[in-house]
C-alpha cells in the first residue's frame, strides 16, 4: 500500500474515504445505463464501512442509482453534486431546483426527438445528460443543439467525455460536498477519474489548509480519457476501477491489522 495512505491508517477512527462512481468504482461504458460497479471494488468499499469513520459515494448520478449499484448499508451516497442525498428513508433533493424541472423535462423531450443517436439520460427529473459516445460523429451538433436549448431557461451546461449535462443553477459541486464531509475529521481521502472531482480535490486542500483537516489524501483514478491536470494533483495514481479495487482492499487490509 502506497505510504501516502498511512495517516488514515493512523486515524482511522477520525478518517473518512470518498470515491466517484463512474470511472472510479465502474468502468466506462458507452450506455450510462448499463453501468456497475466493479465487484472487486464494492467489496474493498464494503469493507471499509466500520473500519473508518465515514465511506461516501460522491457522484453526478442520482442517489437511487447509486443505492442500487452498490447495495452496500453504512455508505453515505449524495448524487447530482450535492442536489440529491439519502437521510436514512427516503432520497432529499435541494429545493433549488424546484422552478427547472419543468424546463429540464422539456427539454430531455425535445432531445429525444430531434436528436437521433444521442442518448438522452434522464437524472430523476433534476438534470439531463446527452451523451454521443457511440456516435463521435455528432459532437458539434449535439453541444450546439444543447447551448440553443438552454437558452433562457436558466439552466447550465457541463460538459462531460463526449456528453453534456444540463442541470439547474444551484452553486453546488463535489467540494462543497466533500467539505461538509470531512470537516472535522482528522484524515480524508478523494478518489476520482474526471474534471468534476477536481472541486474535491480543492475542498480537501481547503480545509487542511484551514486547520480544519490534517491529512488529505488525492487518489487520481488513471484512464486514457482522464484530464492530465487531475493526474498531475494526485497524491497516489492507480489504473482504472482494478487499481482502485486493489488500492482500497489494501488500505482495508491495513486498518484490519491496525497501526505500525
Amino acid at each position: 500500500m502506497s505510504s501516502v495512505l498511512d495517516p488514515l491508517v493512523e486515524h482511522a477512527t477520525e478518517a473518512a474515504v470518498l470515491v466517484d462512481f463512474d470511472g472510479s468504482l465502474s468502468p466506462i461504458v458507452d450506455d450510462p445505463t448499463l453501468a456497475v460497479a466493479l465487484p472487486e471494488a464494492r467489496d474493498a468499499l464494503a469493507a471499509l464501512v466500520g473500519g473508518v469513520a465515514l465511506v461516501a459515494v460522491v457522484s453526478g448520478r442520482p442517489v437511487a442509482f447509486l443505492r442500487d449499484a452498490l447495495g452496500i448499508d453504512g455508505v453515505t451516497c449524495v448524487g447530482q453534486y450535492g442536489l440529491q442525498r439519502w437521510d436514512g428513508t427516503n432520497v432529499v433533493t435541494d429545493p433549488r431546483v424546484e422552478p427547472y424541472l419543468a424546463p429540464v423535462e422539456q427539454i430531455a423531450a425535445a432531445a429525444s426527438r430531434e436528436l437521433p443517436g444521442v442518448l438522452v439520460e434522464r437524472k430523476d427529473g433534476v438534470a439531463v445528460v446527452l451523451h454521443w459516445r457511440q456516435r463521435p460523429e455528432l459532437d458539434g451538433r449535439a453541444g450546439a443543439w444543447a447551448v440553443e436549448a438552454v437558452a433562457g431557461t436558466g439552466l447550465e451546461l457541463h460538459p462531460a467525455r463526449m456528453a453534456v449535462e444540463i442541470r439547474p443553477p444551484v452553486p453546488l459541486d463535489k467540494g462543497d460536498v466533500v467539505e461538509a464531509l470531512c470537516d472535522g475529521m482528522t484524515a480524508a481521502a478523494f478518489a476520482g477519474d474526471d474534471s468534476g472531482d477536481l472541486p474535491a480535490f480543492d475542498a480537501l486542500d481547503r480545509l487542511r489548509a484551514q486547520g480544519r483537516l490534517e491529512h488529505a489524501v488525492h487518489i487520481g483514478v488513471a484512464s486514457s480519457e482522464g484530464p492530465a491536470e487531475l493526474m498531475a494533483r494526485a497524491d497516489v495514481q492507480v489504473d482504472g476501477p482494478a487499481g482502485l479495487a486493489v488500492l482500497l482492499r489494501e488500505l482495508g487490509d491495513s486498518i484490519s491489522r491496525g497501526p505500525v
